[in-house]
């Protein structure tokens, strides 16, 4: 009778473990077709892009990216115009973003009292949370009144000769559009160099501060020159998304298709020029450029990404 029951004990934990391997296999099949899913959708996604852009890819050739002209009554198309107002205005916000997050990161992780460290972080991540067209709306009201009003007839009779800070100022340019994208890249950056500083083992900077070396030092010797990978990585993640960015560029930055050395001049950006005026193109040829700037698009963000996700996984691997 005891030999029974323990047979039976066997074959129903046999059982269980036929039905949970079956579960497993099941679910990882299902995790599978999940992630093949993601890299359908971006298939699918790029060809499109490549056979809606086939006739402009037919017509202008490699001349579509080094022409400036954009004239649709023509018929002809050119994107340097705007591939140069989507770098610039990415370059300056780069240029007032970094210096921000970086401190802010260092701040947070170095300095901060414990009490203070969550708050902080917590408000900067909330910028993240603010839709871009509350962060054009302000820059309309505000940035742009502030630069044509204030910051231009006080910074033009100091550097004004130099055609990089030349007039006149309207208010909507490269700069307005840079010093947007630079308050909604600092959430990415700040966050991303937070984590990255947080791995540094505090045994290298108490080994700095037993030969002598002070804080400062510890963290120009240690904490940076430890971190150079992952901050170089931040930095791009913020690059790719300051790239990408359409309703609040498009909204300060001139929307003018040309390419002029100062910064404060309108220009245009790829992401602009498709959302204003992929509703009134009317001929095949147009929206076919239009898809090319979005193709030209996808591509340089992807490259972006990708070199970004090299950089931050060699310095998690560190």
């Amino acid at each position: 009778m005891q030999n029974a029951e323990v047979k039976i004990k066997r074959a129903a934990s046999e059982k269980f473990r036929t039905q949970g391997f079956s579960l497993d296999k099941a679910f990882q099949g299902l995790l599978v077709f999940i992630s093949f899913v993601i890299l359908l959708v971006l298939f699918a996604i790029v060809l499109e892009l490549l056979r809606s852009s086939w006739l402009s890819l037919k017509t202008f050739g490699f001349s579509f990216l080094v022409s400036q002209v954009w004239d649709p009554v023509a018929e002809k198309y050119g994107a340097l115009s705007f591939i140069y107002g989507t770098l610039a205005s990415s370059l300056i916000a780069m240029l007032i973003a970094v210096p921000i997050s970086l401190g802010s990161a260092l701040f947070i992780t170095q300095w901060a009292p414990s009490w203070l460290r969550n708050p902080i972080s917590f408000l900067i991540e909330l910028l993240a949370a603010i839709p871009s067209v509350i962060y054009g709306l302000w820059a309309i009201f505000v940035l742009i009144p502030f630069i044509r009003n204030t910051f231009f007839p006080s910074f033009f009779p100091l550097l004004g000769s130099i055609k990089l800070f030349e007039g006149p100022a309207y208010g909507p340019s490269l700069l307005a559009g840079g010093m947007v994208l630079s308050i909604m890249i600092l959430p990415t950056i700040t966050s991303v160099t937070k984590e990255i500083f947080l791995t540094i083992p505090q045994e290298y900077k108490e080994g700095v501060y037993a030969l002598g070396g002070t804080q400062w030092e510890s963290i120009i010797w240690v904490v940076l020159r430890l971190s150079r990978s992952g901050i170089i990585g931040a930095c791009v993640l913020g690059l790719g998304r300051a790239i990408g960015e359409t309703m609040a560029v498009t909204m300060v930055i001139g929307n003018r298709p040309e390419v002029s050395a100062s910064i404060f001049a309108p220009a245009y950006s790829l992401a602009s020029v498709i959302a204003n005026e992929f509703a009134e193109a009317t001929s095949p040829l147009y929206l076919s450029s239009l898809s090319k700037m979005g193709l030209l698009l996808l591509v340089i963000t992807l490259i972006v990404n990708v070199f970004a996700r090299l950089l931050v996984g060699k310095a998690k691997k560190r």
